[in-house]
Order: structure tokens, then C-alpha cells, then sequence
């Protein structure tokens, strides 16, 4: 029988336990939030540390820096930096390797003035002279480059639009913050030009887009190919190609630009910066039109002391015009060694590439182009429009091998496994990815022999586009940029009844006969795919992102051999902005050889993977870039 007594001091009990677990609960509770606020400070220290200025530029000198008779200088221009890095825009890591692999070769940064005196006074630049540029007036540009800057003693010039002064865009700087830039001593300014916009826009099917500003521009552009112009390139023109203004119109709003220029800078900055781009590059003068260019070059000569007038080649000397400089744009995906297989071919100098971990690069013998070990991965950067090839050193003997890589370099280029090769590449079976289509060849004479060929897309499963439904899609697209920035209850009116008229067609498709629409790849386009290789006798398996590829290919090349990597140029590719590159970086991570015995425990041949302490730092590095990129996320 249960007693008062007893039902009080159950219940107290309870009580008691329900406290303790209250009052642990409470702990761990408090015990997290002081975590998480240790955190917070942590990062907003680590920020104040960033982003605080305290240092300031120190000039070369003839004791910092060699000089050796007029070697010119070379220009690099950036669109932007972000933390990681996407699309045109360079990540704050890749821009530190970038700029840490010249700051090695002895490369120091020149100043505007230092140009100047170059071209009009003959002054003698350092041997290796970098004129280092930021375009765009992006404010995560300043934000993450300039810790960079300051830990290298580089100085560079930020480019804006003054049009974006007034908007108050958060992405882009504005006039205080240009000024307190100038203090820092690490920053020069300079010009874009007053806006950017593009005339004469037609999408790839000649379907006639008009004028549009960035915007614009940007919702339309995965339809867009080559034909279009920069708003200052040519006179404004229909469909036909016949002006819509008059000589007088062009030169008036091509001036309107250059004077809006003029007057901005000088109200908010209180002078107009002396370098300027005119956008776009390599027109053979200054525009696209005789008479355009005559506008153009009286104003930037007016306003400007110099002009970079060309993009692609990174070399300027002394007989080049001060109005005609060059520039080269490195690419978010651009390794280091990428870079300075450009500069080096433009210089015609010769200069040591970056190899990283050396253990591991001692494995292989490097017959051509650049090889790089990063943490797991083999960055092989070929020649310009040639390959990058290296073997594994005594890999002679190697017969029955299994192999598993990830091959991240871009769609557009060459990725290639040579298997049981002889020392000249005589003899060989080979698995490549070329522009996202999967070969398997061999050779056992003079002739390449294809064995195996398979499109990716179609072994991801992707729908094919005809035709005439690709070319839908584009009119759709455009219908719906135009009505989503329409300036006037007219024009949107006009476009409602066009995208509703557009949407009821119907295209033929390819089961029911239109011919399939195929996409040029574009030469920026990531590629990313895992293989896994088993070889053993007369017969090839190969497993593609965990879906089966190919089984049991027949190969009759069975004759042992060494194992070759080749990543090899692709040619121009398909790119809206007239970039020409000829290098390509094969990128090949966490590569493992193994031998194909069938046994549980079968013999490592190589394996790009760390281990030990490397291992472990490389986890809590990845590790605390996953916490930032959370933080940054959502909070």
C-alpha cells in the first residue's frame, strides 16, 4: 500500500531527477552557446585581422629588384574575387597561388606612373615588371585581395564604372570607399568607361535582340554566341545591318559617355583616373567602325594617359603605342602553372614552374608541359597547342592494373590514361575523355585504332534537344528578359502578347524527325567524372560517375608497358568574349594504380591520396572550409 509518505517522496525523487536532468541540460546548453559565441569572435577577429590594413606599400628598388636592359613588362587583369570563386571570378585561394608563384620568380608590381616613364622619359623597368589590374569595381575585390596584396608588396589598379556610383549597388565600390582604398598605399585607380552595355545583339540563331544593358544581357546569354558589340564599338544598327543613327547621333552619345566620365570622377573623386580599357579589345583600332574609332581615340587621349586596347597577350615593350597595351585575363580555373605557360610563351623567356609536393612529383618524369601535385591532386598543364605528358617511373613491367581518378579539368581539352605503353608511344592502349565524349584506343604499329567510343551526355541519360526546340527555348528566354526589364507599360504589353504566342508552338522534337540541336562546348564549361578502370588479359571494363561505361572490351595489345598521363590542348572551343587560349590543364585527383590479382590485398602501384599528418591537416583544412562556407551561408 502506497503511503502519503511514500507517493511524496517518489515524487521528490522525480523532482530531484527532473532538476539534475534540467540542470544538465542547462549546461550543455550554456557549455554550446559559449562554443558557438568563442566562434563568433574567433571569426570576427580573424575578419578585423583580414581586413585591417597594416602594412603599406614599399616601392622597388634598384636593391629589391633586378634590372637587366628593357624587358618590357607584362599586365594581368582580373574580372573580380570572391571567397571560392565562380564563373569569370577568381577564387581568393587560386588568385594567392597565382600571385605567390610571380612573387617567387621575382616578379614586382609597377605603377601607373612607372608606364609613363617608360614610354615617355625611357625609363629602365625591373627585369621582371608586373602591372597588376582589377576590373569592375567589385567590393569583394578589395575586400579579398587586399590581405593578398599586402603579404606579397603588391599594388594593383581597381577599374570602375562610375555609373554604378550613384545606384548603391553593394556589390560594387563607390567613391568614399575608392579614396580609403588610395590610402592604403596598395591600390591605384582607373576606368572601365562610364557603364556597360551591349549593342547589336543577336542570339545563334540571328534571331535580332537590339540593345541590351548587363542585365539583359546576362538572362539571354546562354543563347547567345559571338555576334553582338560593346555599347562604344560601332554605330547603333538594325537587323540589317543598316545604322540606326546618324554620324552626328553616334558621335553625341559616344561623347555623352566619355564627358559623363569625366565629370563623375572629377566631382567625386576629384580627378579622372589615368588608365582606362575600352571595352571590348582587339579591334585592330579603336572600335569596329572607322569613324567610331576617330571618336574614341580623340577622347581617351583627351581624358587618359593610357589605354589597354588588346586582351590575350600578356607582353608589352617599349614600340608598342601607350594607347595599345595589352592585357591578359587569367581564368577562375587557370592553375598557377597555366599562368606562367602563358607569360612564359609570351615572353619568350624561359621560367621555373611550380611542382608542389615534391615527394610525389619525384614518381614521375615529366616529358611534357608542367606538372603540379596539390594535396591529392596531378595538375598536368600542357604546352601551348600541345600536350602535357608524364610517365611513372618504373612502371615498365606493369601488365593486369586496376585505376580509379577524378578527372576534373574542363569539358573542353584532352584527359588521358595511357596503359601498358613502351617508352615512345609505339605501342599503348589508352582510355581519354576529349570534349566530354569518352574514347578507348590502341596502337601496336604506325595507326591509332579506335576501339571504343560514348558520348557522356548520353551515358548520363540526358534528354537530347532538336533543333527547333532549342531555338524555342531561345525566343521564350529572350520574350521573357525583355518583359521582365520592359521600360514602359507599351513595350510589356507587346511582349505579353509575343511570349504567349511563342509558348503555343510547338517544335518538332528528335524522336519525330528534327534534326538534334548539338552544343558547342564552351572552353569554361568544369568538367568532373570518375573512372575506374580494370584491365586483366585481353579484356577492358570501365566504370564512368558508378554507372558501367563498357565490360569486357576486347584489347589486343596484352604485352607489358609503363602508364603515361596526357592532358592536351583542344583548340579554341566556343567562348562569348573573345578569349583565345591554347593551354589546358588535365587535372587528375586522388589517382590510384593498383594490380589486378583478384586477391583481397593487392599491391599499391601509386597513389596520389595523403597520408599521415598530411592527411590530417588536409582534413581539418577541408573541415574549416566547409564551418566558413556554412557561416557565410547563413548567418
Amino acid at each position: 500500500m502506497t503511503t502519503p509518505t511514500h507517493f511524496i517522496a517518489r515524487k521528490y525523487r522525480k523532482t530531484a531527477v527532473y532538476a539534475k536532468f534540467t540542470e544538465l541540460k542547462d549546461r550543455k546548453k550554456m557549455v554550446r552557446v559559449v562554443f558557438q559565441l568563442l566562434f563568433i569572435f574567433a571569426i570576427i577577429a580573424i575578419a578585423i585581422v583580414t581586413l585591417l590594413t597594416l602594412k603599406a606599400y614599399k616601392p622597388y628598388t634598384a636593391q629589391s629588384a633586378k634590372f637587366s636592359g628593357d624587358k618590357g613588362f607584362v599586365a594581368l587583369s582580373y574580372f573580380g574575387v570572391e571567397r571560392i570563386g565562380k564563373q569569370n571570378i577568381i577564387g581568393i585561394g587560386r588568385l594567392q597561388e597565382h600571385l605567390q608563384a610571380l612573387k617567387d620568380l621575382g616578379y614586382v608590381t609597377i605603377t601607373q606612373q612607372d608606364i609613363l616613364d617608360y614610354y615617355q622619359s625611357g625609363k629602365e623597368l625591373p627585369e621582371k615588371s608586373l602591372f597588376l589590374i582589377f576590373e569592375d569595381g567589385r567590393r569583394d575585390t578589395a575586400i579579398f585581395s587586399q590581405k593578398i596584396l599586402e603579404e606579397l608588396n603588391f599594388k594593383a589598379t581597381m577599374l570602375t564604372y562610375p555609373e554604378k556610383f550613384d545606384k548603391k549597388d553593394p556589390k560594387f565600390l563607390v567613391p568614399e570607399e575608392l579614396t580609403e582604398l588610395e590610402k592604403t598605399t596598395y591600390w591605384e585607380m582607373g576606368t572601365n568607361g562610364y557603364r556597360l552595355a551591349f549593342i547589336n545583339v543577336f542570339d545563334r540563331y540571328d534571331n535580332y535582340l537590339g540593345e541590351l544593358v548587363p542585365l539583359e544581357h546576362a538572362g539571354v546569354a546562354p543563347y547567345l554566341g559571338r555576334k553582338y558589340n560593346h555599347y562604344l564599338m560601332d554605330y547603333i544598327r538594325d537587323e540589317y545591318g543598316v545604322p540606326k543613327e546618324s554620324y552626328t547621333r553616334m558621335k553625341e552619345r559616344i561623347s555623352h559617355d566619355y564627358q559623363a566620365v569625366r565629370d563623375i570622377y572629377t566631382q567625386s573623386i576629384g580627378y579622372v583616373p589615368g588608365t582606362y580599357i575600352l571595352m571590348h579589345s582587339n579591334t585592330g583600332q579603336f572600335g569596329n567602325n572607322d569613324k567610331v574609332s576617330a571618336v574614341n581615340e580623340y577622347w581617351m587621349k583627351t581624358l587618359f594617359t593610357m589605354n589597354f586596347n588588346r586582351e590575350g597577350f600578356t607582353f608589352n615593350q617599349r614600340n608598342s603605342s601607350i594607347y595599345d597595351l595589352t592585357r591578359m585575363q587569367p581564368q577562375p580555373y587557370w592553375y598557377p602553372n597555366h599562368l606562367l605557360m602563358r607569360i612564359k610563351y609570351d615572353i619568350n623567356q624561359d621560367l621555373d614552374f611550380v611542382n608542389g609536393n615534391l615527394n610525389k612529383q619525384r614518381k614521375w618524369d615529366t616529358r611534357k608541359g608542367a606538372l603540379e601535385i596539390q594535396d591529392e591532386t596531378m595538375i598536368l598543364t600542357s604546352l601551348p597547342k600541345d600536350q602535357g605528358l608524364v610517365r611513372l617511373k618504373n612502371s615498365n613491367d606493369f601488365e593486369d592494373i586496376k585505376l580509379s581518378v577524378r578527372l576534373k579539368g574542363n569539358k573542353f581539352g584532352l584527359q588521358r590514361i595511357y596503359l601498358r605503353a613502351d617508352e615512345d608511344l609505339k605501342r599503348f592502349l589508352s582510355v581519354y575523355i576529349l570534349s566530354n565524349v569518352l574514347y578507348v584506343t590502341e596502337q601496336n604499329g604506325s595507326a591509332e585504332k579506335e576501339l571504343f567510343k560514348l558520348n557522356l551526355d548520353q551515358h548520363d541519360g540526358k534528354t537530347i534537344l532538336s533543333i527547333p526546340e532549342d531555338k524555342k527555348a531561345a525566343e521564350l528566354t529572350a520574350l521573357t528578359t525583355l518583359l521582365q526589364y520592359a521600360n514602359s507599360p507599351e513595350k510589356a504589353k507587346a511582349y505579353t502578347v509575343r511570349l504567349e504566342n511563342k509558348t503555343r508552338e510547338v517544335a518538332p522534337t528528335v524522336p519525330e524527325g528534327a534534326a538534334p540541336y548539338i552544343p558547342e562546348i564552351s572552353v569554361h564549361a568544369k568538367g568532373d567524372r570518375r573512372v575506374a578502370l580494370s584491365l586483366k588479359g585481353d579484356k577492358l571494363t570501365i566504370i564512368v560517375d558508378d554507372k558501367e561505361a563498357v565490360s569486357d572490351l576486347p584489347v589486343t595489345n596484352t604485352k607489358v608497358g609503363a602508364i603515361f598521363l596526357e592532358s592536351a590542348w583542344g583548340g579554341y572551343g566556343q567562348s562569348q568574349r573573345n578569349l583565345a587560349d591554347d593551354v589546358y590543364d588535365g587535372v587528375f585527383d586522388k589517382l590510384i594504380i593498383s594490380e589486378n590479382t583478384g586477391a583481397k590485398d593487392e599491391r599499391i602501384l601509386f597513389d596520389s591520396k595523403l597520408d599521415g599528418f598530411d592527411n590530417i591537416k588536409h582534413t581539418v583544412k577541408q573541415l574549416w572550409e566547409a564551418l566558413i562556407d556554412f557561416f557565410v551561408k547563413y548567418l
